[in-house]
């Protein structure tokens, strides 16, 4: 999903554990987490915040890390598999870190002023030869089709059963994007703020959330999820299995060559 100014997504810790002690006070002081290339992770005030660290690349996913030098040959579908699962691995390992802290709420959110631009498709392309809240100014894309892919994200099953099937087939088919007043009027954030105030707006509620108590609220969602999480990882793993088929097909590289060609002539 493709945004033009950056804002957090919020989602309360949630541990499959029981949730037996009580949590403990944090520090107030910002606590740097970890060591990875491409994400921020602090917490402070009893919240996570997982910030995507590549302004320069508009806070693309990067696929494998550090690229090496020369093409790679002889690739094969298990390769791109474990490639598709290596691109997400420090935003898995970051969020898991802070499901075993004592943060209240983990925030996403993104340095510079894009939140995320997606996929790196630079690395694809090199390589396939292988080579919710928000700010009034932020656009959503989902170009899944224009880039010769299928949907992913759980937005096959998510987007229907939030906007209707009607408004989910012209984002996930016909690339329409969508302003922040349409994400809200179709039920995909709760409020949009200014862009001027939205910082100082979003931070104030976010630390008020944060005094919430935590055991209750991590109890609360595991009853509200619990139905849907079966569902939700079924249609996760046939998206990504169509996906990996995806990205061998004619169709697929068809498309992104045309994509880097129309950029080139921006």
């Amino acid at each position: 999903m493709t945004t033009e100014r950056s804002w957090p997504y919020v989602d309360s810790q949630l541990s499959l554990a029981t949730c037996d002690s009580p949590s403990k006070e944090m520090a107030s002081s910002a606590q740097s987490k970890g060591k990875y290339e491409t994400l921020l992770v602090t917490t402070e005030d009893k919240i996570t915040k997982i910030i995507f660290n590549r302004p320069d690349k508009k806070n693309c996913y990067q696929p494998c890390g550090e690229r090496k030098q020369g093409k790679q040959t002889g690739i094969s579908k298990q390769s791109v598999e474990t490639k598709i699962q290596q691109m997400y691995g420090e935003i898995m390992r970051a969020l898991e870190e802070a499901a075993k802290d004592d943060s209240t709420l983990t925030v996403i959110t993104g340095r510079g002023d894009y939140y995320c631009s997606g996929n790196d498709l630079n690395n694809f392309a090199e390589n396939f030869s292988l080579e919710k809240s928000t700010g009034s100014m932020v656009v959503f894309e989902t170009p899944f089709s224009l880039l010769g892919k299928t949907p992913e994200g759980c937005s096959t099953y998510t987007f229907p059963k939030i906007m209707g099937p009607i408004k989910a087939n012209e984002m996930l088919l016909f690339n329409k994007r969508i302003t922040a007043n349409e994400t809200r009027t179709q039920g995909l954030v709760t409020e949009v703020f200014a862009d001027s105030t939205f910082q100082q707006e979003v931070w104030t509620r976010l630390k008020a959330y944060a005094n919430l108590p935590r055991n209750v609220l991590t109890l609360s969602k595991q009853l509200m999820r619990s139905v849907e999480k079966e569902k939700l990882c079924a249609v996760n793993s046939r998206e990504c299995d169509q996906l990996v088929e995806r990205c061998f097909s004619d169709e697929c590289m068809n498309a992104v060559t045309s994509f880097f060609q129309k950029k080139s002539k921006l």
